[in-house]
């Protein structure tokens, strides 16, 4: 057999295991796209399931709250709050298993987003109502920010707010300016958080921090923000979305 033919087929026979090797990695990644696929589509369907949830769960405690004779329906405001504490809890669950967040940045005005998620909230909370008191300041606010997570934010910290107050309390919405930084801070007059509520957003969340405050979280930090919540038992809260001065275009 003629030397060259010799190399050949020694080369071939070399490379059988190299080449099932390679097909068998090739069934390797397609196997894990298609897994990262599956995921993906079911992390959208359970955001989805969220959204729909806090829904109804707003429409229910307001109807449950809004004053009949004077006497609310505690047994289905006892209902309409475990909803919206599962959506939040679900909403939390896919905030800690997601990746980084990618931003969409655009100059958004906070006004018109503020109408928006205030808006919707009230809707789905008619019959019942909160009294919102939003700072003339702060819907002049122009941000360099992602338009859909600044509304998810507000969405989620509105919501608690709703959880934890009353058919008519007031809600204020103000602007704090610092050096380096902006705020918005909204206070309200309800129950406030328990303190493992409060230790659950600092070291990274338990069931109890729930409530949708790790999303919110989440997305004022891929802006480079944060979120901070004071509460008093009792008395209320203070929820503070902080974003870098940087971002502000125009005020």
């Amino acid at each position: 057999m003629p030397l060259l033919m010799v190399v050949a087929a020694l080369l071939v026979c070399a490379g059988v295991p190299g080449l099932a090797a390679w097909r068998t990695s090739r069934r390797a990644d397609a196997q894990v796209a298609q897994a990262e696929r599956d995921l993906e589509s079911r992390s959208r369907y359970l955001g989805l399931l969220a959204q729909e949830m806090q829904g109804h769960g707003l429409a229910l405690l307001g109807y449950a709250t809004a004053a009949r004779a004077g006497v609310p329906d505690k047994g289905l405001e006892g209902r309409a709050r475990a909803l919206l504490g599962l959506s939040a809890d679900v909403s939390d669950l896919l905030a800690h298993a997601a990746g980084p967040r990618v931003l969409r940045e655009g100059e958004t005005e906070l006004g018109p987003v503020l109408d928006e998620v205030i808006g919707q909230i009230a809707q789905s909370l008619t019959p019942g109502r909160r009294a919102w008191r939003v700072a003339p300041e702060l819907r002049q606010l122009t941000l360099a920010a992602d338009r859909r997570a600044l509304c998810g934010a507000l969405r989620q910290v509105l919501t608690r707010v709703i959880r934890q107050t009353r058919d008519g309390d007031a809600v204020r919405l103000r602007l704090v300016r610092a050096d380096d930084s902006v705020a918005i801070v909204v206070e309200d007059e309800g129950d406030g958080h328990a303190g493992e509520d409060l230790d659950g957003l600092t070291s990274g969340g338990t069931r109890g921090m729930g409530l949708g405050l790790v999303v919110a979280r989440d997305l004022l930090r891929a802006h480079g923000g944060d979120l901070t919540v004071e509460a008093v038992p009792g008395i209320g809260a203070r929820a503070w979305l902080t974003l870098p001065r940087a971002r502000v275009v125009m005020t």
